[in-house]
């Protein structure tokens, strides 16, 4: 694991061999890390690092995505059942078959409805009880949505520290 935080004069990187691929970094020091100095890395090895952050916040930046378009499907469906009342009950509408074909067919019952929870599993439940899935489901990937943030954010900083790291370093190359 590396975990790099800023002082004001000097950058830290904390370093734990593992046998994991991929390396967490954190501004926050973790159990059994060592702590390396960045500065007294070369220009290739923070470049390496800055690479490897670059990814890591290419890859929030999708997963960020991602929560989006499932949190506004569950929003949406969420609102949809605020339009479900006795009154429509009867009226006729469109069946989504697909994407892009639909089928005709009418409102028998609008005190319950069928979920999708996911690998094509249904479950019935009550309006109430669907508007509070929705609201749960929502609220989730919220949570979520904004812990992802917070750590894109902090790696951000990391990798901006680096960057200066390596401008110092190509400033006194050139200065000697």
């Amino acid at each position: 694991m590396i975990c790099c935080y800023s002082r004001p004069c000097r950058h830290f990187t904390f370093i734990n061999s593992s046998i994991n691929k991929m390396a967490q970094i954190s501004s926050v020091p973790q159990p059994h890390m060592q702590q390396i100095d960045l500065t007294s890395l070369n220009i290739q090895q923070l470049s390496t690092l800055k690479s490897q952050l670059d990814n890591e916040l290419s890859l929030f930046q999708e997963s960020l995505s991602s929560l989006k378009i499932a949190q506004t499907k569950y929003q949406n469906s969420g609102e949809t059942l605020g339009q479900l009342t006795p009154e429509v009950e009867g009226k006729e509408i469109l069946v989504p078959l697909t994407g892009s074909m639909y089928v005709p067919g009418k409102l028998y019952d609008t005190n319950n409805v069928l979920i999708d929870i996911g690998t094509r599993y249904y479950v019935e439940k009550d309006l109430e009880s669907a508007k509070d899935y929705f609201k749960r489901k929502t609220q989730f990937l919220t949570e979520q949505m904004e812990k992802i943030q917070v750590l894109g954010f902090e790696k951000s900083k990391i990798r901006d520290a680096i960057v200066e790291i390596i401008e110092l370093k190509l400033q006194q190359q050139k200065s000697s």
